[in-house]
Order: structure tokens, then sequence, then C-alpha cells
């Protein structure tokens, strides 16, 4: 049973269904904990107006419930969501982006969110391609085109890494990396697909 404070408040902190990337902390009441699961769609009790608030209402920024979990001492929610659009009121994708000392961080967290953000871009490209996009180029020449890609893309990595040449092999790597998304995207398969299969492998 969730324990909910005097206020008949819990907090939920809100985290990228695939990324990982943490993105904001809300707090639900029993309502909004029941509206989320209904429609869908992330809300939470909002404290200074003291009514429900669904995420992304006004701005179309909604957060689509994915899953929801409770905390050891099931006094805590973690809400797995994929957001349309940022999930920030200053339009940044986290509201997590600065610091203790309020500085901006250079980068954001987990970095291993660049390889999902890279996902979502070709994905992208794939529904609205343009003429002057090479990634559009590469899905309309369909796994032919791609694979060869790959291919070389490959020998360069392998190439790089006997040159011991650190800042080679990461380029390369990069490039491959980059290719292989653009053959999941063109094959239809997630690339939470792809980390599902590592991490079973990693329980073995």
């Amino acid at each position: 049973m969730l324990t909910f404070d005097n206020n008949g408040l819990i907090p939920a902190i809100v985290q990228h269904a695939r990324s990982g990337e943490v993105l904001m902390l809300g707090y639900m009441n029993r309502e909004a904990l029941e509206h989320t699961q209904e429609t869908g769609l992330v809300t939470f009790w909002s404290r200074s107006r003291s009514e429900l608030w669904q995420k992304g209402m006004t701005s179309g920024h909604v957060l689509h419930l994915v899953a929801i979990y409770q905390d050891c001492d099931s006094d805590a929610l973690l809400v797995l969501a994929e957001p349309a659009g940022p999930t920030c009121h200053t339009g940044r994708p986290s509201c997590f982006f600065r610091d203790l000392d309020g500085e901006l961080l250079k980068e954001r967290v987990p970095a291993t969110i660049i390889l999902s953000q890279l996902a979502d871009t070709i994905a992208a490209r794939r529904a609205r391609p343009s003429e002057d996009s090479y990634t559009a180029r590469l899905l309309t020449g369909g796994v032919d085109r791609i694979g060869k890609k790959i291919g070389e893309e490959a020998a360069e990595v392998i190439i790089a890494a006997k040159n011991n040449s650190v800042e080679e092999l990461t380029y390369e790597m990069a490039d491959l990396l980059y290719h292989s998304l653009v053959l999941l995207e063109c094959q239809g398969v997630p690339l939470s697909a792809v980390l599902s299969e590592l991490q079973r492998r990693a329980m073995k």
C-alpha cells in the first residue's frame, strides 16, 4: 500500500522510459495517480494551484505513461514515460540541467541518452524526409546502401584499432554506431530491443 504524506501527496520522479534520463519531479495524490493510469498521460497535483495538472496540457509536451513503480518504502514513485517534446518549462529536455553552483551542465546525464536521441532523430528523418538529409537518403537506399556503409565503417574501426589511435577509433566507432541505428530504423527494429537483448545477456 502506498504511503502518502500528511497532505495526501507522494513524490513522483519521471524518467525517460528508453534513455533513462531523469526528466522531472512532481507530486501526485490518489486522484492524480488514478487519472494517470486511466488516461495514459502523466498527471500531477499542483501544490500551487491546488488542482490536477496534466503535464503538457497547454504546451502539448505530454508525458506518455509506460510504467509506474514504487520504492522500497512505498513512499515515492518512479514514473517511466515517453516525452512528447521537452519536459522542462524552459524548453529543455529535462528539468535537471544545472550543477550545485547553478552552472549549466555541459552534457546531459547520462551521456548514453544520445543513442535514444539519435534513434529518434533518425526516425524523424524517415517520417519527414528532405533531399538534403544524408540520413533520409540512406533510408531511401534501403538495406543494400546502409549495409555497404556499415561494412565500410566496420573496416575503418578495425584499421583505427590496429593503428592504436584513440581519437581515430572513437570517430570511426561513432560512424559505425550511427549507421547501425539507421539500419535498425530501416528494418523497424527499435533500439530498446537491442538494449533488452544486451541486458538479457548481462544477466546470465
